[in-house]
């Protein structure tokens, strides 16, 4: 069984998540808290799975505290709830699981619960690591979608963000490409360039292109994705070339 804390400072609030929270799934809430630092002390000495944590908490807010526990060796699941969305990229800086805002929908705290239920059965057989993992959260219009792996077609690098290419659009990694393959399982995605990453299993046509390279054609995607020469062994021993 899941278990969780509900970080909020409004009453009526917390006693609403807890209600939705008992409602819709199996996840057991072990304690609340209206105060940020009292949330912290309890997490140094133990541990949960989630975390409902609110933004404008007192003592010290929802960003701090999610800053300190991203540092936490085991790191609980992150959920804001809030009023505000404009800080919704920051907490996908931090990797949060999701960012309900406030007033809180009923439908949309269920899907919510469903997935972080479904998110911790994926992650049971083996233990949890690139090679192992199902998603990957990926932000567009300052929300944060949890991204199937499978549904990523391929990933470019701009700047220090990354665009990643997926079945449903394009969606933004706030971090370098090379942080988005240490992410990723090795035996699927491929760099195929410096600025590039490609899903093996997306490749629909490989093209001879210029200097013996070449230029990949994916499912669905009319940009093609160049293989660089420093990178053409390897991509032959994976593709049996």
């Amino acid at each position: 069984m899941l278990t969780a804390i509900i970080v909020e400072d409004e009453y009526l609030a917390r006693e609403e998540l807890n209600y939705l929270i008992k409602t819709y799934s199996e996840i057991k809430i072990v304690s609340d808290f209206d105060d940020g630092l009292e949330a912290f002390k309890y997490l140094q000495t133990n541990t949960v799975d989630i975390v409902f944590l609110d933004i404008n908490i007192p003592s010290i807010d929802g960003m701090m505290l999610a800053r300190n526990i991203h540092q936490f060796a085991q790191r609980p699941q992150i959920v804001f709830t809030t009023a505000y969305k404009e800080h919704a990229l920051e907490a996908f800086d931090l990797e949060a699981f999701d960012y309900l805002l406030k007033p809180l929908d009923e439908k949309r705290v269920q899907r919510l619960l469903t997935k972080l239920e479904d998110h911790a059965n994926a992650l049971l057989p083996t233990e949890e690591g690139p090679e192992t993992a199902t998603s990957i959260n990926l932000s567009r219009d300052n929300r944060i979608r949890i991204m199937p792996i499978d549904n990523i077609i391929y990933a470019e690098a701009n700047e220090k963000i990354t665009e990643v290419h997926t079945e449903s659009g394009t969606y933004i990694a706030n971090y370098t490409i090379s942080e988005l393959m240490n992410k990723l399982p090795s035996k699927v995605f491929f760099r195929s360039h410096r600025s590039y990453c490609v899903n093996l299993k997306r490749i629909e046509e490989i093209i001879p292109w210029a200097n013996s390279t070449y230029l990949l054609k994916l499912h669905n995607e009319k940009e093609k994705v160049p293989v660089s020469r420093g990178n053409i062994k390897q991509f032959r021993e994976l593709m049996n070339l």
